[in-house]
């Protein structure tokens, strides 16, 4: 089993406090958006995804959404998806918008894993094409198809197939398909932009961690295995000696894999490695246009000025 349920904090018998928790992470988090617009805008309207989600391995203590100019209308639900959506409509002339995030959240480690234990590939694939298998209804089969950024495609099968080899366990083969992208592309912020087709970071073997979170989903899915977007924060740590600067930690993306049952398998290229306590999970969806930080329409501001700072701290 992949799956992880955190205990639950307080005293009692066969409850353990949050501090009693090997490897247990609690993280302060700031993300800040700033637009500067050239003329002023008379109105906009925004969705955003910054507020972490809760899941078995992450408990979210407090959250805080910032507005500047104060929104006249706020509406807060859960998407389709079950993360924490905001919606903010701004009706009063202004140049410049600023969204800060403020989040208190605690992270455990991910259980421990025998790769080779969990079903062959090929079992999962055929689960997800008959609809026969465990949890293997519409909640998974959204999360196997084409969506906007990841289309389905023949080379994105043939580079993920050498990892799934006939019969090989879906966590080992998926594991050994994000050592090799992390092998085998540079990350460089230079290369792509959030259009770039997966095709063209297939072929030139460059981009960022949404593109390689995104070619590792694509590579699965056209496969025929359910896998999902994840959005969030990775902690970064200073050279030795030196202070962590301000602002110095990023966005971060990377991928879910399913591996039968309540088991998804977290896992990033970016880094070629499982995910672990360093990182926070904000949203999950299909790829990345399910689960923007911050989306909207805007009347009027001509050209903008962007600014995006976040901080991760940990909590001692």
């Amino acid at each position: 089993m992949l799956s992880h349920v955190p205990p639950e904090s307080g005293s009692g018998p066969g409850v353990a406090s949050t501090a009693e928790v090997p490897g247990l992470l609690r993280y302060r988090v700031r993300h800040v958006t700033r637009y500067r617009y050239q003329d002023q805008v008379p109105f906009s309207h925004h969705v955003a995804h910054l507020i972490a989600r809760a899941h078995p391995r992450q408990r979210c203590r407090r959250s805080q959404l910032l507005v500047e100019p104060v929104p006249v209308i706020r509406a807060d639900r859960t998407d389709f998806f079950g993360n924490p959506v905001s919606y903010l409509a701004l009706q009063q002339p202004h140049r410049e918008l600023v969204v800060t995030a403020e989040l208190d959240v605690e992270v455990f480690p991910p259980p421990a894993l025998d790769p080779t234990a969990t079903p062959p590939w090929e079992q999962i694939r055929d689960w997800v094409r008959t609809a026969a298998g465990p949890n293997s209804a519409a909640e998974i089969d959204q999360f196997a198809g084409d969506s906007p950024y990841v289309r389905t495609e023949p080379g994105l099968a043939a580079y993920a197939q050498d990892s799934f080899l006939p019969g090989r366990p879906v966590a080992e083969a998926a594991i050994d398909l994000t050592t090799r992208i992390f092998r085998d592309f540079q990350f460089d912020p230079n290369a792509t932009t959030i259009t770039t087709p997966i095709e063209e970071v297939l072929r030139t073997r460059r981009g960022v961690c949404q593109d390689f979170a995104h070619l590792q989903i694509g590579g699965m899915r056209s496969l025929g295995l359910p896998a999902r977007y994840v959005s969030g924060y990775l902690r970064t740590l200073p050279p030795p000696g030196q202070p962590k600067l301000r602002g110095a930690d990023m966005s971060h993306a990377w991928l879910s894999v399913w591996c039968g049952g309540d088991d998804w398998l977290d896992l990033c290229p970016t880094n070629g490695k499982r995910v672990d306590a360093d990182f926070v999970t904000l949203a999950w969806g299909r790829d990345y246009d399910d689960v923007c930080p911050l989306r909207g329409v805007v009347m009027g501001g001509r050209a903008h000025a962007l600014y995006v700072g976040v901080d991760v701290d940990v909590v001692e």
